[in-house]
Formats: C-alpha cells, sequence, structure tokens
C-alpha cells in the first residue's frame, strides 16, 4: 500500500544543488517558483527516488551538528539519505574523479552490516552512499 515517494531538503543554492546532485544521477524533473521570488520547490528524480529541493531566498542556517553523524545522529528528527550502490570501491573512484569526494575517504563497515561512507552536498547535508548485500533485501 506505501512505497517511498520523496525525501525533502532545504538547500541555499538551487542550481548549485541541481549541478551537485546531478553528478549523483539525479535529473530535474519539475520547477516551480513563487511569483515574488520567495521561494522556488525543483524535483530531482533519479530511478525511482524523488529529491525534492526547496529553496529559500530567506533561509535560516543549519546547525553545526548536521555535519557529522557524531554529533547529529542524537538528535531527534531526519539524519540522512542513502544511495545504494553495487560497489563501495568503484563509487568512491567515481565520486573522486568528479571532485565530490577524497580519494581516501575510510569506507566503513556499519553495525547493521552495510559498508558506507558519507559525502556532504553543498550545504552540508549528509549522504550517505552504501552498498547493502544483505539478504533480506535481494528476496
Amino acid at each position: 500500500m506505501y512505497t517511498f515517494h520523496h525525501v525533502a531538503l532545504s538547500v541555499t543554492d538551487r542550481d548549485r544543488s541541481v549541478v551537485f546532485y546531478g553528478k549523483l544521477g539525479f535529473t530535474q524533473v519539475h520547477l516551480w517558483a513563487a511569483d515574488d521570488g520567495s521561494l522556488t520547490i525543483t524535483h530531482l528524480k533519479n530511478g525511482d527516488m524523488i529529491l525534492e529541493l526547496f529553496c529559500y531566498k530567506n533561509y535560516q542556517a543549519a546547525p553545526e551538528s548536521i555535519h557529522t553523524t557524531k554529533t547529529d545522529l542524537p538528535i531527534i528528527g531526519t539524519k540522512h539519505f542513502g544511495l545504494k550502490v553495487d560497489s563501495i570501491e568503484a563509487a568512491r573512484e567515481d565520486l573522486a574523479g568528479k571532485g565530490m569526494v577524497d580519494k581516501a575517504v575510510e569506507i566503513q563497515q556499519g553495525r547493521t552490516g552495510p559498508r558506507f561512507f558519507f559525502i556532504e552536498d553543498p550545504d552540508g547535508i549528509l549522504v550517505e552512499i552504501a552498498e547493502d548485500k544483505r539478504k533480506f533485501l535481494h528476496g
């Protein structure tokens, strides 16, 4: 009955975020703009996943705690979103080639099984890149 639809992010620069997420395979499929220029809402799509980007002209900065899972996970609320890859090493190499991550970024083994690393979008929002080969996900 229920399936995943979208993740919403508030960003400071719509164009910069569209370029960043474009490097992760997202393409713009919709744009709405307020007549007074106070807000744009952009939908980006990658497969069945939609990112909804809110860009307010007069935004409020996020707290510094969002920039690391060590300080952000204990705070109630949405923490990050993850993108699944077939090979974590290939993803790290690809993102390093695009200038989005240092080649030396540490690949970690998650407590629940997946291997992962994090990148930050232009506003410091954490994006988890995960290789998840657990059997329950594959039938």
